[in-house]
């Protein structure tokens, strides 16, 4: 297990391989298609991503004696951010992003360019993932886009996820895909000799 913790340099970033089992501890934004689809429209978010960490996440969050708890903190699928993500880490200088189901070859393309990793987190995981969430930091554009759309600054502690895109061009996703079809192929010509 690899110990990232902040600040999250671009040499920390580029030091991980795609396979690598990873424990997170620092800040992380929460970010969901509503912001992605703003960035990418050339808006500035309130806070600076760059260095940071973006997960893709609408985290169950209560108030309670006037304070921010997360309940539940599971990943959204990521591939509805692939039309937005290369631009926002270019832009940006993102350096991870945290999800699930992966993300496609523009991210990836953007990942080995600008020093930056695209993350797998265990889905159906979201209450054991919450209790990784320290403190919540603050949160933005809450009234312009609602709870789970809005941007949540957590400080997370040992929070575990896998590199399946890592900044030296390899995807686990691409891979797997490209196996996938091989297979798909074998068994198809396979099944029109029988």
């Amino acid at each position: 297990m690899i110990r990232l913790e902040a600040p999250f340099t671009e040499d920390k970033i580029r030091k991980l391989k795609m396979g690598d089992m990873v424990e997170i501890s620092g800040i992380v934004f929460t970010g969901r298609d509503t912001v992605h689809k703003w960035l990418h429209e050339g808006n500035d978010p309130p806070i600076s991503l760059r260095d940071g960490i973006i997960y893709h996440c609408g985290p169950v969050v209560l108030k309670k004696r006037g304070k921010w708890i997360v309940t539940a903190a599971g990943p959204t699928t990521s591939s509805r951010e692939e039309p937005y993500q290369a631009g926002i880490i270019e832009r940006l200088g993102v350096r991870a992003v945290i999800g699930k189901g992966g993300m496609g070859e523009k991210t990836r393309q953007a990942c080995q360019k600008f020093g930056c990793v695209y993350l797998h987190a265990v889905g159906g995981a979201a209450q054991v993932l919450a209790e990784c969430v320290r403190e919540v930091k603050n949160v933005y554009l809450l009234e312009k886009f609602g709870s789970p759309e809005a941007i949540w600054e957590l400080e997370v502690q040992s929070f575990p996820v896998v590199v399946t895109i890592d900044a030296h061009g390899n995807s686990l996703h691409k891979d797997i895909e490209a196996e996938s079809s091989e297979r798909l192929k074998t068994l198809n010509s396979s099944g029109q000799k029988s």
